[in-house]
């Protein structure tokens, strides 16, 4: 089993390890016994099989989309009541703990574009746990890039249409071209995905551009709460290394969910409130 969330960890794959960690009267599982539950749907090991697996790993699952860990008391009767623990539909009369530990990356980050503030990006955001995964249609760009954990040579859009987007992911859009970031972010709209946060790389000018062009196509009532252009925090600093500083600061501020930050979008005019 460890053997196997090593390779897990390595292909990027988010997981949750449950054990029995306690364990009073009968039932089918021992202290100690170990299940995976993996994001691409594979199971090993067993916590006891019966109801307290089937709920286990129907938990563990929603706790990989969660990135959370968790410990929960079972009750093996479903005619017994207990406080702070869940009745299961068992007969065994015992009452299991178990222990549900995610591990995975702090969060998926995709970088569509691999230039200078993408290259500057990726070491901070390696310090900070995130799993990275570069696009970029430039053999050569992409071949040199350093500090992702994927690098993947491929037209902007054909990887969104490929590989998707998980949802509650990152997404940092800086590309080389204009027309390659709208695509990016028209096609997130367009096929409704759902990640946590967007970031453009853009100037006001550019920004102006984007929304007429963005209105446009999905009308004035486009929700792009979780779009951030210009992207980062108002930190100062215009060298490719403090704009990733700012990037990486807004992050995590938006991930944390903490208030009080000035975002660069906020210094637009208020004709550009788009959120």
């Amino acid at each position: 089993m460890y053997e196997k969330i090593l390779a897990l960890k390595n292909a990027g794959i988010d997981m949750v390890v449950v054990t029995a960690i306690e364990k009073h009267g009968e039932g089918p599982v021992e202290v100690g016994k170990k299940m995976l539950v993996s994001a691409n749907g594979e199971l090993m090991g067993t916590v006891g099989g019966g109801a307290l697996e089937y709920y286990a790993v129907d938990k563990a699952r929603e706790l990989i989309k969660t990135r959370k860990h968790l410990k929960e008391r079972y009750v093996l009767n479903d005619e017994a009541v207990i406080p702070n623990a869940k009745t299961l539909p068992m007969v065994c009369g015992g009452v299991v703990t178990l222990f549900y530990e995610f591990i995975g990356a702090k969060n998926h980050i995709i970088l569509f574009g691999a230039g200078h503030v993408a290259q500057a990006l990726a070491p901070v955001l390696k310090t900070l746990h995130y799993h990275i995964t570069v696009i970029d249609d430039r053999k050569p760009v992409i071949d040199a890039f350093k500090g992702a954990d994927e690098k993947v040579h491929k037209a902007f859009v054909a990887y969104i249409e490929d590989a998707g987007i998980k949802a509650g992911s990152i997404v940092v859009v800086c590309t080389p071209s204009h027309k390659h970031d709208y695509n990016v972010i028209h096609t997130i709209i367009k096929k409704q995905l759902k990640p946590k946060y967007i970031g453009m790389l853009c100037s006001e000018k550019k920004l102006v551009d984007y929304l007429e062009k963005t209105y446009e196509a999905f009308g004035k009532d486009v929700d792009l709460s979780n779009f951030y252009s210009p992207i980062g925090l108002d930190t100062g600093g215009s060298s490719p290394e403090a704009i990733a500083i700012s990037i990486a600061s807004e992050i995590l501020a938006v991930e944390h969910e903490k208030k009080g930050h000035r975002h660069l979008r906020e210094t637009l005019h208020e004709n550009n409130h788009y959120w």
